[in-house]
């Protein structure tokens, strides 16, 4: 297994609290990933300003996949693969706001929403919504 995605895997059961980024005690989806980017690599690229869970909704801007394009390293879609960060769209019309990370096998880690930090399988419908897969610099694979 990717060093990323034996990372994410550690996060499993974290609870989801909305901008946090603390494995153990709460993080969301941006958190996540933020917290496996401080382990492979040390302090974080950027800070983070604070966010409402609606960000970017009432402006179609793309904030989080523009982002990810300057700090990540973009993928063909169709290359998931162990470590990879997945980047999904929660509503067809919406814009790209929701994270994991792939751990092979068609699975991901994400925090979600009411559920925390879990491993789900990549169904057809999560499937759907993606939208971006991106390596960590440096592959930090």
């Amino acid at each position: 297994m990717s060093v990323a995605a034996e990372i994410a895997r550690s996060w499993i059961g974290t609870p989801y609290v909305h901008q946090a980024s603390c494995r153990g005690a709460g993080t969301d989806c941006l958190g996540l990933v933020r917290g496996v980017w401080r382990e492979l690599f040390g302090a974080e690229p950027l800070e983070v300003p604070p966010y409402t869970p609606d960000w970017s909704e009432p402006t179609p801007e793309e904030v989080l996949w523009d982002t990810a394009k300057r700090l990540l390293v973009a993928r063909p879609l169709e290359e998931v693969a162990q470590g990879r960060i997945l980047l999904f769209r929660m509503r067809e019309s919406g814009i790209a706001k929701h994270l994991g990370i792939a751990t092979g096998g068609e699975r991901f880690i994400h925090a979600y929403s009411g559920h925390g930090v879990i491993e789900s399988v990549l169904s057809r419908p999560w499937q759907r919504r993606l939208v971006a897969v991106f390596d960590f610099p440096q592959g930090g694979q």
